[in-house]
């Protein structure tokens, strides 16, 4: 009889044992008894152990079922699943869990699943393509078709599904579903290496830096302006790996960047790029996970999950945008992907490089500390010029729509000149409050007592904390009086406005409730590229990367909220918002410029930013840090309660506090209510704990959490350890 470790995806800090009749091989998935249920855990290890050393061996369960023959988890990726159990003190079967595709935690098989493939009949083997020489599109996927059969979903994308249909519709090709074998390194068959530009001196030394570390681990920042060419270094970095059968991952911090780096990728170099995101369907998630396992993929492009791809043979991991929030989970396994991809690229030996104009401080900290390797892009390319930033002071100043009569006249001159114009709103819908203007009373969100977010043209009220929706009242709920008006401005409400000021010129709002749905933000930024609109009012999601070379003027409406915020990283985020919006104009040959919207024209962070730029903004941020003892001079965690009763989540924390003060070294601040105070009818509080140094913190936290869980409160509240915060929210 063996005994076996298994990771059990429940929320306990700890392996179960279960015997079976052999030792399994440790990444094999099992079925396992677990109280009433059945659930699907990993091996972890086979214990050497004999059954009189195995405390109450009689009583222990016998695993079910095994339902692989070979490791799913090869062994860095175990490894890696243990550094983060141990690192973010979580529950190892959730780690393990969130590390596999949904049908694999669900008892799936992890062999290759039947795809839909397009091919030749045999009609269409006989049929010369000059035939449709009429329909080009079409041309293209029938000559594509006599090299190779191609997935089908692949030959939609590429091709379009009209042209894939008209084929089968006339017999000359058939969609069949296959059982692949997958084979590793089957992309070398097509790659070639389409035309590259010509680096310019800056780029030359970043690729050959980064040619010298193939082979070997290291971690380098690209530091690079906007719009100089940091993909292009990407791309011819990586480029000797693919061609000796290297796979290379690349994380982005948002979908709608995927498809335009996946294009620019397999234009490069002919290659079918394997994507990975949330709007992707269990199974197409699956095939990707398998076909990058096997060695058939030798780009694979995802968001932060992506991170945990098996790669059977790895040559680089790049993190694009490196400093965005999105690559931090913010529940569950809160695990930050940027720093896993230094640990995952330690374990296999190989390059990391992390790319951004705006570096997150903890990376340039790295950097200039020489932990890192710095490479710095400070031109355009193709000698674009730099955008002008400027502060427009609105005091006393008509505002329209939210937005001043000064920047009304400057959008004018650009729109005139036929150019597009970028207007930025931090906040989506119509208004942020409904008030009474009879007594002054908000229409408030009861669970998170927030004002509800007005969304005009859907007619309703919304929260944006809990997501509750309510229909738009005609009478104010405390006084009874009929007049009800907005306050604040959102994009709904700018659109509307721009609509009147600037009648028959063409406009788009691009924010969360305007891009749901597949491939509708890609479409959306097309038609930006091709000139459809001139007006272009949008969210964040605007800001991340994107290359609109027509933009030559961007508008920021409101900047001052974050001037004054109680989160320390807020300078930094809002630093790095206003450095990327600026980077979206004049990314061509059009000279661009920004102006930035405020009443508090003169505040240090405003002028610093605009006259010396984000690098000069961050290094001066990293002295304040440093002399204020706040990270990345430090360590943090923060443990979160929440109850529908604050004293509960208040006495919790206070309770923790007292199991941490035997650790004199700690430094506790707290407990105290978080940012957002209230959130879906739970109070929520917290209790911040530092240490110059990150194992002592580590050490403190490990001895204390077998207290922490059972203190009276524990079972009463939602609680949470969240290992370096990067939101107090």
């Amino acid at each position: 009889m063996a005994f076996i470790q298994v990771a059990v995806p429940v929320p306990l800090r700890q392996l179960f044992t279960y015997t079976h009749d052999s030792a399994l091989e440790a990444g094999v998935r099992v079925m396992v008894p677990f109280g009433p249920r059945k659930l699907v855990g990993v091996v972890v290890e086979t214990l050497r152990k004999s059954e009189s050393e195995i405390d109450n061996s009689n009583k222990l369960k016998a695993i079910e079922m095994v339902l692989d023959h070979q490791p799913i988890v090869d062994g860095v990726l175990l490894k890696m699943a243990q550094w983060l159990w141990q690192y973010y003190h979580h529950a190892p079967g959730e780690v393990l869990h969130a590390m596999l595709p949904v049908l694999l935690r669900k008892g799936e098989s992890a062999g290759p699943t039947p795809q839909d493939m397009l091919m030749l009949t045999d009609e269409g083997k006989k049929t010369l393509s000059a035939s449709l020489s009429r329909a080009p599109k079409q041309n293209a996927c029938f000559t594509a078709l006599t090299k190779r059969a191609m997935l089908a979903i692949e030959a939609r994308k590429q091709f379009g599904a009209p042209a894939v249909k008209a084929l089968v519709e006339k017999s000359l090709a058939v969609i069949k579903e296959v059982t692949p074998e997958f084979k590793p390194g089957a992309w070398l068959s097509t790659l070639t290496m389409a035309e590259k530009p010509v680096p310019d001196t800056e780029q030359s030394v970043a690729i050959a830096a980064l040619n010298r570390q193939h082979g070997n681990f290291a971690v380098s920042l690209l530091e690079g302006v906007t719009g100089s060419g940091k993909t292009e270094v990407y791309l011819q970095a990586i480029e000797p790996l693919l061609r000796e059968g290297k796979q290379v991952l690349i994380l982005v911090p948002e979908i709608g960047l995927t498809p335009q780096t996946v294009s620019r990728f397999e234009k490069r170099f002919g290659i079918a790029v394997g994507v990975l995101h949330s709007q992707l369907s269990d199974k197409d998630r699956l095939q990707v996970w398998q076909r990058a396992k096997a060695g058939e993929l030798g780009i694979v492009i995802g968001t932060r999950s992506a991170i945990f791809t098996p790669l059977n043979n790895p040559g680089m991991l790049i993190v694009d945008e490196e400093h965005d929030e999105s690559f931090k989970q913010q529940d569950g396994l809160r695990y930050h992907a940027r720093d896993l991809a230094a640990m995952r690229a330690k374990q296999h030996n190989i390059p990391l490089l992390l790319g951004s104009a705006t570096p997150a401080l903890e990376t340039l900290n790295n950097a200039l500390s020489g932990r890192y390797a710095h490479l710095q892009l400070t031109k355009r390319a193709g000698g674009a010029q730099s955008t002008h930033q400027h502060v427009l002071d609105a005091r006393d100043q008509p505002i329209h729509y939210g937005i001043s009569q000064g920047l009304l006249t400057i959008m004018r001159q650009h729109i005139s000149a036929g150019n597009q114009v970028l207007v930025f709103v931090n906040r989506r819908g119509y208004a942020p409050a409904l008030l009474c203007h009879h007594c002054g009373e908000t229409v408030t969100c009861k669970r998170c007592e927030r004002p509800y977010t007005v969304h005009k043209a859907q007619n309703r009220l919304q929260c944006h904390h809990c997501g509750g929706m309510r229909a738009m009242p005609t009478n104010c709920e405390a006084c009874h009086y009929n007049e009800l008006v907005t306050a604040g401005t959102g994009t709904e409400q700018v659109e509307q406005g721009l609509a009147s000021l600037f009648p028959g010129v063409t406009q788009v709002r691009i924010d969360s409730d305007t891009v749901r749905g597949k491939d509708k933000l890609h479409q959306t930024l097309d038609a930006i590229n091709r000139q459809e609109y001139q007006l272009l009012v949008g969210t964040q999601i605007l800001s991340k990367g994107h290359h609109f070379p027509h933009v030559t003027l961007v508008a920021v409406l409101d900047c001052d909220g974050a001037l004054f915020s109680a989160d320390f990283r807020a300078p930094e985020k809002l630093a790095q918002l206003v450095t990327q919006l600026a980077g979206r104009a004049g990314r061509a040959s059009k000279p661009g410029e920004m102006w930035l919207q405020t009443h508090n024209p003169h505040h240090p962070l405003l002028q610093d930013l605009v006259h010396n730029g984000y690098g000069h903004f961050a290094r001066h941020a990293l002295m304040e840090r440093k002399a204020a003892s706040l990270p990345p001079f430090i360590s943090q965690f923060v443990i979160r309660a929440e109850a529908t009763d604050s004293s509960l989540a208040y006495r919790f924390l206070q309770d923790c506090k007292q199991v941490f003060t035997q650790a004199h070294a700690i430094e506790i601040s707290g407990p105290f209510p978080c940012l957002i105070e209230k959130r879906q009818g739970r109070f929520r509080f917290m209790l911040v704990c530092s240490h110059q140094k990150r194992a002592p913190l580590h050490n403190a936290l490990r001895l204390a959490l077998p207290f922490l869980q059972a203190l009276p409160q524990a079972t009463k509240v939602r609680w949470s350890i969240d290992i370096d915060p990067t939101d107090f929210s």
